[in-house]
This record gives structure tokens, sequence and C-alpha cells, in this order.
């Protein structure tokens, strides 16, 4: 990549008739013949990771029970759904049969 020495901006290549030279959007332009190549290397030698099994991230609680299968292990977050005045909406989600229900206390 060329800078123009005038005003910092990228320059690009232009063409006049045979020749191809470097020039600027402020005026400025560069006839001397330089070589231009970009190099780009790619390796395609990275493996895709596949996950076996689901990883919960959310904290473990076991003060509740589950409506469908009544589990007592489930977890836990919340997220603001309403106003920012009302409390937050506590999502379960059963550890056991993975229901998730919602707990508005």
């Amino acid at each position: 990549m060329l800078f123009c020495p005038k005003c910092g901006s990228i320059m690009s290549p232009k063409k006049d008739k045979t020749k191809t030279f470097m020039a600027c959007s402020c005026g400025y332009t560069n006839k001397q013949a330089e070589i231009l190549k970009i190099k780009e290397v790619i390796t395609d030698n990275q493996e895709i990771e596949t996950v076996e099994e689901e990883v919960e991230i959310h904290p473990l609680t076991d003060d509740t029970e589950c409506p469908k299968c009544g589990h007592t292990k489930a977890h836990y977050w919340e997220i603001q759904t309403r106003a920012a005045d009302e409390p937050a909406t506590k999502f379960l989600k059963c550890q056991k049969c993975k229901h998730i229900w919602r707990d508005y206390k």
C-alpha cells in the first residue's frame, strides 16, 4: 500500500494509455514505474471442532420443582423483559428433562 506524501490518503493504481501509475484523489501522481505485488498466504489446516455435549453455563438451583417432570434441580438466569421499574423475569431450565419455564417471583 502506498500513501500520498501530500495528504496521507491511500493511493490507487491508474492507467494512462500504456503506463500504470499510482494516483491520489488530491491530484498527486507518482509516475515512477513500480511493480506492486500483493502476497497473501492462506493456510487451510485448521480443524473444525465439534461439541459432543451441551455445556450448561448458568448456575444451578435446588429449591425449585420442574412442572413437567418434578425434578428439583434447575439452571436459572434472569432477563429484564418488562419495564425497568419492574422486577426481572427469572427463567429456569430443568436439569433432567430440559423443560424451560418462567418464575415471576
